[in-house]
């Protein structure tokens, strides 16, 4: 009982992230930070409608995530999803993010959050 409390709560969290950074910072633009994380990435030119299709695929998984549809299959595209868009960052952005480097070890810890959820905590159908 207590693990499918803490389940539910952590998949509520793990999806409000999704729905922050999708919409309020990337879609509405709020942290206009993003943009220029894209922009030096894809290109100025088209880092405008690029962030606002990332925040709206940001929107989906939140919506993918509180679906509890395939949610191993979710966890895994959250976990790649997370790893790249970090990796990239951590070379190709550093001085952007908001704890610079050290934002991949919050990444990383978001990551574990996720695969806990899912792979160890999630209660299994008998």
């Amino acid at each position: 009982m207590k693990s499918n409390i803490l389940h539910i709560i952590l998949t509520i969290l793990i999806s409000i992230v999704w729905l922050a950074n999708g919409l309020f910072a990337k879609v509405l633009g709020f942290v206009p930070r993003h943009q220029e994380i894209v922009a030096r990435i894809l290109g100025s030119d088209i880092s405008f409608t690029a962030i606002k299709i990332i925040g709206v695929l940001e929107i989906c998984m939140f919506i993918w995530v509180i679906s509890r549809k395939y949610t191993k299959l979710c966890a895994v595209i959250q976990i790649v999803t997370v790893i790249t868009m970090n990796i990239i960052e951590f070379f190709l952005t550093p001085d952007l993010l908001l704890f610079g480097r050290f934002n991949i070890v919050i990444a990383l810890i978001f990551v574990f959050i996720i695969y806990l959820n899912e792979f160890i905590i999630k209660p299994k159908i008998q």
